[in-house]
């Protein structure tokens, strides 16, 4: 169907999308559509109450459902985006009698007006079997965000920690919102709120490239690697195909996803033990990765390193790649060092001279030590020289897996 509905009175083209993509997944399914635009289209806490009445209504006809074609309730999945989450939250929590609504899933679920409301008020995993929520437009301005920060499903995921997706631009956002309410975001505005439904979408449509996410407290933790885990069902499957578990207490994922469909990227976490021979002075330098795979190369990624490096230190980072390389078995590790880097090496050597023949100090990389977020596998590599170990700018060094060879070195 054409891109011919907007935000004016009209329902969305990314509606009819996710229809279509629903009815691909399964040959028994019906789709339906709640058309509430009247209600939604109004100022904004008008808007917010008309979600109760509305969940009602909704409520009501899954009711009419069971009794007129023996419809089971446990079938229903609700998917609501913006107020549409809470409306079928409320749904969810009208429905009369003990069983529940089989799934909710919340895209982006609106924040002003439910954010730090009581689990009644908003989206909560009480109101079905079982609820997912995607949240990618948190970002806090003044008090205010698009879509709600707190976790309100049992599984809860903040791609790219949920407050930014790549390849939206968010200038001016908050003065669209201040004039126009949600509902009057325009199409490039509202583009990091509506990522959640095209997230959605892209699940349905790409079964053989379905996105990971990772249980973990922060943004700042999941971007040092630190969350990659999948021990004790800590990862889980953004979108349709999730793995559906009641938990006692919601549950935060992370991903990374690219900026178009398919959104998938493969998450690595890398271990860099460097030992920084000058004494006293703390080095920002700039890296880049090379990486070999059984599949494909990935050359020159930027190292997101955040602090300096001094001592003998481990430093961890995320690393995403939008393709599969499959098996790494090879990294080229560089320093992309400039002149302003030999003076500084220049400088040092005046100060304190080092007698002919002894090597000018520099970093030493002692290990890279890697994780594979979506095989779980477990990697170490070392320096393929192991005479000249010193790293200096403009200078790469190769390594390689060396998994065998650290164990016989930890045995000693």
């Amino acid at each position: 169907m054409e891109e011919r509905k907007k935000v004016d009175g009209m329902l969305e083209g990314w509606i009819w999308k996710m229809a279509a993509a629903l009815k691909s997944q399964h040959k028994q399914i019906n789709v339906i559509i709640a058309d509430w635009l009247t209600f939604a289209h109004q100022h904004y806490p008008i808007a917010v109450q008309n979600t109760r009445y509305i969940g009602q209504e909704i409520a009501d006809f899954l009711e009419w459902l069971e009794e007129s074609v023996q419809f089971s309730r446990s079938n229903a999945h609700l998917i609501g985006y913006s107020l549409g989450a809470h409306v079928s939250g409320f749904a969810g929590s009208f429905i009369s009698g003990t069983n529940k609504i089989g799934r909710i899933t919340g895209l982006d679920p609106a924040g002003p007006l439910f954010e730090g409301m009581s689990p009644t008020d908003r989206l909560s995993p009480d109101d079905a079997n079982f609820v997912d929520a995607i949240h990618t437009f948190t970002k806090q301005h003044m008090g205010l965000s698009v879509g709600i920060k707190q976790p309100v499903a049992h599984f809860d995921f903040y791609p790219n920690g949920g407050t930014f997706q790549p390849g939206c631009h968010i200038m001016h956002v908050y003065n669209h919102i201040a004039q126009y309410g949600i509902t009057g975001i325009t199409q490039t505005v509202k583009c990091a709120h509506e990522r959640s439904v095209h997230l959605f979408i892209d699940s349905l449509l790409h079964n053989d490239k379905q996105s990971t996410a990772y249980g973990c407290n922060d943004i700042n933790t999941f971007n040092k690697g630190m969350c990659l885990s999948c021990r004790k069902n800590r990862c889980n499957t953004l979108g349709y195909n999730i793995r559906e578990e009641r938990l006692p207490k919601s549950r935060q994922l992370f991903l990374k996803t690219r900026a178009h469909m398919p959104f998938k990227v493969y998450h690595y976490q890398f271990k860099i033990h460097f030992i920084n021979e000058i004494q006293d002075k703390q080095i920002d330098p700039t890296f880049t990765i090379s990486l070999t795979g059984t599949k494909e190369d990935a050359k020159n990624l930027p190292i997101p390193l955040v602090e300096g490096i001094s001592g003998n230190k481990t430093y961890s980072f995320l690393l995403t790649l939008d393709t599969d390389i499959g098996e790494l078995i090879m990294i080229k590790f560089k320093w992309e060092g400039t002149a302003v880097w030999e003076n500084i090496w220049d400088t040092v050597q005046t100060i304190i001279p080092w007698t002919k023949g002894t090597r000018r100090p520099g970093l030493i990389v002692k290990t890279i030590r890697v994780k594979a977020g979506e095989t779980q596998q477990k990697m170490t590599f070392c320096s393929q020289s192991i005479d000249n170990v010193h790293l200096h700018p403009a200078q790469e060094k190769t390594f390689v897996r060396c998994e065998d060879r650290f164990r016989r070195q930890n045995r000693k």
